[in-house]
């Protein structure tokens, strides 16, 4: 019988350190209940759980029919970026496992013209750095990760649906009480561009980061079972 290869580049780097996620992992499976995602979406919810103990992801997640597909081939192009609404999603993701598959990631919410740009129009920041990754050409082709800014997320809706912004996936879980939950809801509408979201005022930089984590997990198995099969 032949084995599946283990994941190597996304897992933890000690025994000690993948056996306790691993353990995590299986609590999850245990406890989570019943639930309706596919086989491989269902690893991308469970890593989200384990980010934050809470089980309410169970359920409030929603995944456009196309995303982990076109995630997933995303990163194997070897060529694509994370497009952040800020830092922390920058910092959070494993630089080794982006390495692995040539990503890099862009935040602009603190540069000097997008601050001063936010200050003149009256928008946010967010607003500013979503229309400066489009300008730059960066969007296309790109992960967009928004766990931070709803303003963010709508711009990016706006983009999409008026200048022709064309990510290859957008993770969007703003967390917030001021227009979170309408973002998302905004998105989830979008037909053309693959999402994956969180419904209602839970969020943030930390489900982004493992939503994507668990990608480039499954995109390290797809790429095993390749090397295997050949």
């Amino acid at each position: 019988m032949t084995h599946a290869a283990a994941n190597v580049v996304t897992e933890q780097l000690t025994a000690a350190g993948r056996a306790i996620e691993h353990d995590s992992f299986a609590v999850i499976d245990r406890e989570a209940g019943p639930y309706t995602y596919a086989p491989e979406q269902w690893p991308i919810v469970r890593r989200m759980i384990h980010a934050n103990a809470d089980f309410d992801f169970n359920g409030l997640t929603e995944f456009h029919p196309d995303a982990v597909a076109a995630g997933l081939a995303a990163i194997a192009g070897r060529a694509t970026r994370v497009v952040a609404d800020v830092e922390m999603i920058c910092v959070g993701l494993s630089a080794p496992r982006l390495a692995h598959f040539g990503i890099t990631t862009h935040q602009f919410i603190s540069d000097p013209d997008v601050i001063e740009l936010a200050k003149a129009e009256n928008t946010t920041r967010a607003v500013q750095a979503m229309r400066k990754a489009h300008r730059l050409g960066l969007l296309d082709g790109a992960i967009v990760g928004i766990g931070n800014a709803p303003t963010a997320l709508i711009e990016l809706v706006r983009l999409i649906r008026q200048e022709g912004a064309r990510p290859a996936l957008v993770v969007g879980m703003p967390v917030g009480f001021v227009s979170a939950a309408e973002s998302k809801d905004l998105m989830a509408l979008e037909a053309e561009v693959p999402w994956i979201v969180i419904r209602g005022r839970k969020g943030g930089s930390t489900l982004v980061v493992a939503a994507i984590h668990a990608l480039l997990g499954l995109a390290e198995a797809q790429e095993l079972a390749k090397e295997q099969a050949a």
